[in-house]
């Protein structure tokens, strides 16, 4: 029998650079953290890859999911790039550091494009999440609008123990899930949370045995596309904006979405 990892690689990638990998297989795209050796962890050219994986998804994408080769989902950011030489070609964050404001805040918005474009409309985005997901790699999991995790999933913010802070979008998403205080005090502390907890606040769907963790994705990935894709996507939209709308704002909201599918079921839309 094929393993997870080979199975995911059987189609031709559409990308595959800076150890990230695209596959296609029709409406369900695959992105893949294929380096690890070193437990998934990031960089600059990484996060340049997983950008141009969101550009490169065909319009017959529905659903990708995201998920790391390895014992790791993703260690999080490479530590090489608070060395004096950072990465090959790159400028060290010490040198940003030492730069202009606007230059370090383009440079910082550059690198936040990996993460923005997994919520787009036209996609749901599950992230198969096992082992370390630490730094960047939890705000990875935490850009996917679901996360299926392994039993033996660890997540942690460690930004503040460097003196940082999470900046790579995920700080919103992570107080939607578990709200500001247990937010605050998972950043803060930098401690673990395990999966059974991760389940309990929500930052799971799913925990399962590592072992089933790729057929599980594959396994949410197909019911997602039972529903009509346009369903889907106006559903989606009304739920991203629930937060931003007032009760009664969220009807009108629900009524126009519904005027716009029985208009389209009926051969009505525009």
């Amino acid at each position: 029998m094929a393993s997870p990892d080979s199975r995911q690689s059987a189609a031709a990638p559409v990308l595959d650079k800076d150890g990230v990998r695209l596959t296609v297989d029709d409406a369900v795209a695959t992105v893949t953290l294929a380096h690890p050796a070193k437990r998934n962890a990031q960089s600059p050219a990484l996060w340049r890859a997983l950008a141009e994986a969101g550009r490169a998804l065909p319009g017959s994408v529905r659903v990708v999911v995201l998920r790391g080769e390895g014992k790791s989902f993703s260690a999080g950011l490479d530590r090489q790039a608070f060395t004096p030489e950072g990465f090959d070609g790159e400028p060290s964050f010490l040198d940003l550091a030492r730069g202009a404001d606007d230059v370090l805040d383009a440079t910082i918005a550059e690198y936040q494009e990996a993460f923005t474009w997994w919520r787009r409309s036209d996609i749901v985005s599950v992230a198969a999440v096992q082992g370390h997901a630490i730094g960047a790699g939890f705000q990875l999991a935490l850009a996917c609008d679901l996360r299926v995790v392994a039993d033996d999933v660890q997540f942690a913010m460690r930004e503040t123990s460097l003196g940082l802070v999470p900046d790579l979008t995920g700080t919103h998403p992570l107080v939607s899930l578990v709200g500001y205080a247990r937010a605050l005090e998972i950043c803060a502390t930098g401690r673990f949370v395990h999966a059974d907890e991760a389940e309990r606040v929500g930052l799971a769907n799913i925990v399962v045995p590592g072992d089933q963790l790729d057929a599980t994705a594959r396994d949410l990935a197909a019911a997602l596309l039972a529903a009509p894709r346009d369903a889907v996507i106006e559903t989606k939209a009304l739920l991203q904006g629930a937060a931003g709308r007032s009760y009664e704002e969220q009807r009108t909201a629900e009524r126009a979405a519904q005027a716009r599918r029985l208009r389209d079921l009926a051969g009505l839309g525009d």
